[in-house]
């Protein structure tokens, strides 16, 4: 087995965006019928921003744009269009996946020009793709989920939408929403408004507010559960914490000791699920029993960065690599735990996941932008 490349770092965009992490949502109050339908009412956003209850139809979003010189410093001019090919890359062409087989460096990983795909939302997250060949993305405040597709601009999807972030399918293609303003784990079909409650207290007392989720092939599901979306006198819980939905319908908490527990997402085989700790800027690991339960916990690699974000949301490609938003963009390190480098992105990112029909583009939120940009890899299950 070849050793991986030293990290460096692949200039998409050196510019930018600001400070600021989790959007704050001071949450309003929710009820919920015998047939899980929840009505929301008095649901407000951060100062300046207010959320609605109707269907809005209203698209934030621009076709796709290229933007961005790899050999650039500096912000570019909108619409500029240029090839993000990369060289001195030794590649082992792989037979299963088309790309190299492993990565060794992040030339070895990115195959294209990051693509503004949506602009002009209010603050972006938890982006997936479907199969049925669509992303779909929140903007917490706008309390919207949005879809988007190749060829056609994003419009509203779900609104209200419990002001959700990050999003997930279970195994029967259910939507599943970690939602800020309802504080829980909710469960659709898609095209039907009205969601059911999976989880929404532990021990009697409510979560906070439910961040990111990923889901087992036993339909096990995983969340984080930190209290940005909520005001501190609401939370009612006095830890953060890490849970598991069992395929029974069972609440279980895995782990309590986190600062700001965020990004969750599980290693391609599934015996291990790698949580992102926000505040205390690295990325742990816990092994994953075979009745879905997690065990330990230690800190996996730690990704201090002068760069604007910290660990976030979190994606893995089929070689087991870490697509960790944060740091000026996604940093892509190896289940070894060697940092191959950045994809630079403009904004500050929140999320990101593997899309596209081939699971070979990466899709990442970025404060009020989506973008995508063409991998060699192709994303863990495609």
């Amino acid at each position: 087995m070849m050793k991986r490349a030293s990290s460096c770092m692949f200039s998409l965009a050196l510019a930018c965006g600001g400070g600021g992490g989790e959007t704050t949502t001071d949450a309003g109050s929710t009820s919920t019928d015998a047939t899980g339908t929840t009505t929301e009412t008095g649901t407000s956003t951060e100062p300046g921003t207010s959320t609605e209850t109707g269907t809005t139809d209203t698209s934030t979003s621009t076709a796709p744009t290229s933007t961005s010189d790899p050999t650039t410093t500096g912000t570019p001019p909108t619409g500029t269009s240029t090839d993000a090919t990369t060289t001195d890359a030794t590649t082992t062409t792989s037979t299963t996946t088309g790309a190299i087989d492993p990565p060794m460096s992040l030339e070895d990983v990115v195959d294209g020009e990051l693509e503004l795909i949506a602009d002009g939302h209010m603050f972006t997250e938890g982006p997936i793709w479907s199969p049925d060949g669509y992303l779909l993305y929140s903007d917490i405040p706008a309390n919207t989920i949005f879809r988007w597709s190749e060829g056609e601009q994003a419009s509203a999807f779900i609104n209200p939408s419990g002001n959700s972030n990050g999003l997930a399918f279970d195994l029967e293609g259910r939507l599943l929403a970690a939602e800020h303003g309802g504080r829980r784990i909710s469960r659709r079909v898609i095209g039907e408004q009205n969601a059911e409650t999976l989880a929404g207290e532990f021990e009697g007392q409510s979560l906070n507010s439910p961040n990111d989720i990923a889901v087992r092939s036993d339909g096990t599901i995983y969340f984080t559960d930190p209290p940005y979306g909520i005001q501190p006198n609401q939370q009612e819980l006095d830890f953060q914490g890490v849970f598991r939905i069992d395929p029974q319908g069972q609440l279980s908490l895995i782990a309590d000791d986190f600062d700001r527990p965020n990004g969750i997402v599980l290693a391609p085989d599934e015996s291990l699920l790698y949580v992102a700790d926000t505040n205390a800027e690295h990325v742990r690991v816990f092994d994953v029993q075979a009745d879905g339960n997690a065990v330990g916990g230690q800190v996996f690699v730690d990704l201090q960065s002068d760069q604007p974000g910290n660990p976030d949301g979190m994606a893995v490609d089929a070689f087991g690599d870490l697509f960790v938003s944060g740091g000026g963009g996604v940093r892509v390190v190896t289940p070894a735990g060697e940092l191959l480098g950045t994809i630079q992105v403009p904004e500050q990112v929140t999320n990101c996941k593997f899309g596209d029909p081939d699971g070979k583009a990466l899709f990442i939120t970025a404060q009020a932008r989506v973008y995508r940009i063409r991998l060699k890899v192709q994303g863990a299950g495609a």
